[in-house]
């Protein structure tokens, strides 16, 4: 994957500055370190940061069509493109570059917008037709690759990354309140919204054109369910036969690169099943790569060893410490660019830079499975609730809520808190939003600790109002696995674990992740596949575990849940992380004005004298300690450390009809 970047004047020609565009593509050099491009013409400036996986020679972007009146700038990877050129090529299309991208430009002067339902892929790119100036951008279904972009002073700027759209100075720098909401609702933002004023991401699955001044905004995919009747009613044997086949080419199809394709693996189900499919049908000499962690309620690595033993790759496994936690945490949120409740991403920040050092630009990823294959303890813990409200004075029905999550009920004196906590919301089993209710009320407690003036500004905001507006018209109608698995790919998929956990980590290094799991293909068919089949009794993904016998070990298949998580307070508040003593104290805490500084002190002065601190008090102190970096990078200091601006490899001036930097086709 790569970094892309430009601006466009809305309303007809007008000068476009190189400089401008050269930072923009600066600050993406990290996820783009091999080589970089320019495009200018009177009405916009296109750039370029490439990381080289196809075509490592001759792939050099921005790339263009045979009259050279469409030009793309493109970040991510296309894995049906020979199939799609072949296509294109008995149409008359012909190609100077063996590149994906050059692919995509040209389905798109045949197809139009059209050419997105075609692609397989993970992407976020920008086509400039300069015979129509008009200017089409577009992400990939379920939110791999990032894209934003704002308007101002009759521009649109857009870019992988927010902290290139800041090189440009005019353009205002605020933390939204509204995101903050959102944020410490459900742990992230809504679709299309940053942490920013009037900097917008496009929503996955959508495309933006701007034409004639005017900007539109269309949804070309939504993550699939259908109801009952609309469901697969096949035997069992035949749904796990087409899910593997699917499966198995996907991956196959993912291993399309012209550089060498490791694997993460962490010891759970899904990277193993992925990495044991490759492993045994694609690649026999598997390059992997996997964590431990110095605090072993976190840490897998026995099931690692295991999976390691199984398959004989050749495996890294780095240990990751609180230190290095507390260390990492800034760097990490300026790659993110928005508050954490959690510190998730820093482990798989380092892993990615192991990866990097190792030779390695590209890695199988076993993300998408709990969230299609009905993994998660949120969905079981829904199909309880809903148990446990039909006879909600039960004795024994909470005590089902114990056996899902075993690190926290220990012992016979949480049957109290299963009450109080898990059974606040059984009179609410008809709300849309049933499943995430207690997980979303539970977060938004923190806001207790958000100031006065920020909470003024949020107002009557309601984050749940917003989000009921976005749901599809038939949501209502599906079973209740449905609506939890659809809640969970839109937020806390697509906009933290594929952003701030998965690509924006990964892409720090230049290292580029791909998900099989999430091949539109296996998420069209999951989402036909009945609930049943997902989640047997209270036995989550039966129908992978089942898929993967014989594939990996019973041993990973059998073994408990864990999930993945990362200690906070321990390396946060650790003696050396000296910035979070600066950035909490009242003095920094009423300069940013996002917290009410006396009640963050109370909490600070809780957890260090605390030996067990709560999960609640671990994700506050995580999301006060992140907000208050993220204001620090990018609105105090922006401006003190600026990107350098890029010497292009290509620069094409359409202007002047010069191409500079000795690169010629």
């Amino acid at each position: 994957m790569c970094g892309i970047a430009g601006i466009c004047h809305l309303n007809g020609p007008g000068p476009v500055s190189p400089e401008l565009v050269r930072r923009m593509t600066g600050a993406l050099v990290h996820r783009g370190p091999d080589e970089s491009g320019i495009y200018i013409d009177d009405h916009i400036g296109l750039g370029h940061a490439r990381l080289s996986i196809l075509d490592l020679s001759g792939g050099a972007q921005p790339i263009h069509n045979e009259d050279e009146t469409l030009w793309i700038t493109y970040n991510g990877e296309i894995f049906n493109y020979p199939e799609l050129k072949e296509g294109l090529l008995k149409k008359g299309h012909r190609f100077y570059t063996t590149t994906d991208t050059e692919v995509v430009l040209h389905l798109y002067e045949e197809m139009g917008s059209g050419c997105l339902d075609r692609l397989n892929g993970q992407f976020a790119f920008a086509i400039w037709n300069s015979r129509d100036n008009c200017l089409f951008l577009a992400r990939d279904r379920i939110g791999i690759c990032p894209l934003h972009y704002t308007v101002n002073n009759e521009h649109i700027l857009f870019a992988s990354e927010i902290k290139a759209i800041f090189t440009a100075d005019d353009i205002p720098r605020q933390i939204d309140p509204i995101a903050m909401d959102q944020i410490f609702t459900f742990w992230t933002t809504l679709p299309g919204r940053t942490a920013f004023t009037n900097i917008q991401e496009l929503p996955p699955g959508h495309y933006l054109t701007l034409s004639d001044g005017q900007i539109m905004i269309r949804k070309y995919w939504d993550i699939p369910f259908y109801q009952a009747g609309e469901q697969f009613e096949s035997s069992l044997e035949d749904i796990c036969g087409q899910f593997k086949e699917l499966l198995f080419d996907s991956i196959r199809i993912r291993l399309r690169a012209d550089v060498p394709v490791g694997s993460y693996l962490s010891g759970g189900l899904d990277s193993s099943v992925v990495t044991a499919i490759t492993g045994k049908n694609f690649s026999n000499h598997l390059r992997t790569f996997g964590i431990h962690f110095e605090e072993k309620d976190f840490d897998e690595s026995d099931y690692q060893h295991h999976m390691v033993s199984f398959l004989k790759t050749n495996h890294t496994n780095i240990r990751i410490t609180n230190e290095q936690i507390g260390i990492s945490f800034p760097e990490v949120l300026w790659h993110c660019e928005k508050p954490l409740l959690r510190t998730g991403p820093v482990p798989l920040f380092t892993l990615s830079e192991t990866v990097r050092k190792s030779g390695f630009k590209v890695v199988l990823t076993g993300e998408g499975a709990d969230e299609l294959i009905g993994g998660y303890n949120i969905y079981r813990e829904a199909k309880v609730k809903k148990f446990w409200a039909k006879d909600p004075g039960s004795q024994w029905r909470p005590l089902l809520i114990r056996r899902l999550y075993p690190y926290i009920f220990k012992d016979r004196r949480a049957d109290n808190f299963t009450r109080s906590f898990f059974g606040t919301s059984l009179d609410k089993v008809e709300d849309p939003f049933f499943s995430h209710l207690t997980r979303w009320d539970n977060t938004s407690k923190i806001k207790t600790f958000f100031s006065r003036d920020l909470l003024s500004e949020i107002d009557s905001y309601s984050g749940y109002e917003e989000l009921g507006n976005r749901l599809p018209q038939s949501y209502l109608k599906w079973d209740y696995l449905a609506k939890a698995q659809y809640l969970e790919m839109l937020i806390f998929l697509s906009n933290y674990l594929l952003s701030s956990q998965g690509e924006r980590v990964a892409m720090a290094h230049g290292v580029e992740g791909r998900p099989p799991f999430l091949d539109h293909r296996i998420m069209e068919f999951m989402g036909r596949v009945p609930s049943k089949w997902k989640i047997m009794g209270l036995k989550e993904k039966y129908l992978l575990k089942k898929v993967s016998r014989g594939i990996v070990p019973d041993r990973i298949i059998d073994r408990p849940k864990q999930p993945y998580r990362a200690p906070i307070s321990q390396g946060l508040l650790m003696e050396k992380s000296s910035y979070a003593h600066d950035l909490l104290s009242e003095h920094s805490l009423k300069e940013t004005n996002l917290f009410d500084a006396p009640k963050v002190t109370l909490l600070l002065n809780k957890l260090r004298r605390s030996d067990k601190v709560s999960e609640f008090n671990n994700m506050a102190i995580a999301g006060i300690l992140s907000s208050q970096i993220i204001h620090d990078k990018f609105i105090d200091g922006i401006h003190a450390n600026p990107a350098e601006p890029v010497s292009p490899n290509l620069f094409f001036d359409k202007r002047k009809q010069t191409i500079r930097a000795g690169t010629t086709h």
